[in-house]
């Protein structure tokens, strides 16, 4: 099973979508233009539904194949935002919006899920039917959460769903998948610490919120060092430390912001409960008062392992039993299809982009090369999901 040659022959076409989604970043939940030429698109497929709306500005395409006596629903989800990065690559197709990129390959994601559907309306060689899942405001908006609550999966009747992310450092024609956590959680937290400001020649008349800052931000790493498992994962990492405007003055107030990432739910809850106790305590040693708001982020990406065995299969007929890694490492950085893999089983799997630059960063592009193996793969999920007799 190498790549269809439809997809084959369809390549030049979905590279062109996604060299125009790539001049075009969107962001977040304002994704209007990238969401109309979707639907508009899936409808002149000839997708027997097209709906726009879900999730704020997300776009279901509902394509029926030539039997549907399984009765079998399967959904799969691309996401379709970009980031606030100024682009520093000197491609042809470059970004025309200031600090605005396509800097995670969503313009690849959207196009390869588009390509996969203009397919399938052609051929309909399933039973069954198959959900095109178009997600607004991965990056950090939660569009994946905004999608189940306005009723996604109830909706469409989908039974379970699949997700792909373009992974540089992989090669291209190679996929890479793990049973199991495959992405971590990511809460974050903001802390202001109130002391009482003063001469910076008179300490002793102060409370040095900037002392105080710099106990909790070491007693934090203890956390993950002396705290959890060193046979679990685990991220506390404090990146922003705002105080003080001038070279003499001790000032009034400290502002930590940071993100606690995990794996399991049971380190999830250590870690917020060690965060909280850490913080409450160093501050009051000192004589100052903290207040601190804590924000759950996007959960565990669970890959359900019956499914993940489908999906790698699926990745073996496509390229071989050497190119799908099923034991790769999961990454501590987060994805909001883990709202979906929450309400149904399914799996998440990386697709090689190359010796390219790591996702959000200003040199990264979406390697086009990788177009047909992720159309391919769409295709076959369905097709070997949901057999015709």
């Amino acid at each position: 099973m190498p790549i269809i040659n439809r997809v084959a022959d369809l390549a030049d076409e979905i590279i062109a979508w996604r060299r125009d989604f790539h001049e075009n970043p969107e962001l977040l939940f304002d994704v209007h233009r990238t969401a109309g030429i979707v639907a508009e698109k899936l409808k002149a497929f000839g997708c027997d539904e097209v709906v726009t709306g879900i999730g704020k500005t997300g776009v279901v395409g509902v394509i029926r194949g030539k039997a549907n006596g399984s009765g079998k629903v399967i959904g799969l989800r691309a996401d379709m935002d970009a980031l606030p990065i100024e682009e520093a690559t000197d491609v042809a197709y470059k970004s025309k919006v200031p600090g605005k990129m396509h800097a995670c390959g969503h313009d690849g994601h959207t196009s390869m899920l588009l390509g996969a559907a203009k397919y399938l309306a052609e051929t309909r060689n399933f039973d069954g039917t198959a959900i095109m899942i178009f997600q607004p405001a991965e990056e950090g908006g939660g569009g994946g959460a905004e999608m189940v609550k306005d009723g996604l999966m109830e909706r469409f009747g989908i039974q379970e769903v699949y997700g792909m992310h373009n992974m540089p450092g992989i090669p291209v024609g190679q996929f890479a998948i793990r049973p199991g956590p495959i992405a971590a959680a990511a809460d974050r937290f903001t802390l202001t610490i109130e002391g009482k400001g003063g001469h910076a020649a008179q300490p002793h008349l102060s409370i040095d919120p900037i002392l105080v800052a710099s106990h909790v931000i070491t007693a934090l790493q203890s956390v993950v060092a002396r705290s959890v498992d060193p046979l679990e994962s685990a991220v506390v990492s404090v990146c922003t430390v705002k105080a003080g405007e001038a070279f003499n003055v001790i000032p009034h107030h400290a502002t930590l912001l940071g993100t606690v990432r995990s794996l399991t739910p049971e380190v999830r809850d250590l870690s917020e409960e060690r965060v909280r106790t850490i913080i409450e305590n160093i501050c009051a040693a000192f004589g100052a008062k903290a207040t601190l708001e804590y924000h759950r982020g996007y959960p565990v990406t669970v890959n359900d392992a019956k499914k993940t065995e489908f999906m790698a299969q699926i990745a073996r007929n496509i390229v071989g039993d050497a190119a799908v890694d099923t034991s790769v490492a999961p990454m501590m950085g987060a994805e909001d299809f883990s709202y979906m893999l929450e309400q149904r089983p399914g799996a998440y799997i990386f697709l090689g982009n190359g010796d390219t630059a790591s996702c959000h960063h200003p040199a990264y592009d979406f390697n086009d090369s990788a177009t047909p193996y992720g159309v391919t793969l769409w295709a076959k999920i369905i097709e070997t999901g949901m057999p015709t007799r």
